[in-house]
């Protein structure tokens, strides 16, 4: 059985995928917390070239009014709207392939041996994509690891400086 922090996320996303379709922008993410009676509704928006202030602006006042319409918050909200910026996580499955020749950092569950057969939980390197639930990996000290999808716990990209 779902949280009702996890249903309040679920209807927040079928509710904000339509519209950020239709806006040409991509949902990256949404967070819901609560702290005593506060609550913080996040969602985390991208397009190609990245978004712009203006673009945030015109997707929350859209969204506002639906959320208003639909009600799924029971309490009084404060709703943000940001890009998810340099260190953006990766999610979907489409995500490790779009991102394919970016630098990221993934987090497992549990260690996963690399391919240097070291025991590890967090990855930093190359995405190579993925294949067969298996996120492969170039890792900084030269190695390629395959890390099963089920068990990242998290994964973004990280900056690279030039």
């Amino acid at each position: 059985m779902a949280s009702p922090k996890d249903e309040i996320i679920e209807k927040v996303t079928a509710l904000a995928l339509p519209l950020t379709a239709s806006m040409g922008l991509e949902l990256v993410d949404v967070e819901y917390r609560r702290t005593g009676r506060d609550a913080t509704l996040s969602l985390f928006i991208d397009k190609n070239g990245g978004v712009t202030l203006d673009d945030c602006a015109e997707f929350s006042g859209e969204f506002s009014l639906l959320l208003d319409i639909e009600d799924i918050i029971p309490c009084e909200y404060t709703l943000e709207t940001s890009s998810p910026g340099l260190d953006r996580p990766i999610k979907r499955v489409e995500d490790y392939t779009r991102f394919t020749g970016k630098l990221a950092r993934i987090r497992t569950y549990e260690p996963f041996q690399d391919g240097g057969g070291n025991r590890r939980k967090t990855f930093l390197g190359i995405l190579e994509g993925i294949e067969n639930g298996m996120v492969l990996m170039k890792l900084k000290e030269g190695q390629i690891a395959s890390i099963p999808l089920e068990k990242i716990a998290r994964a973004n990209l990280e900056f690279e400086f030039q």
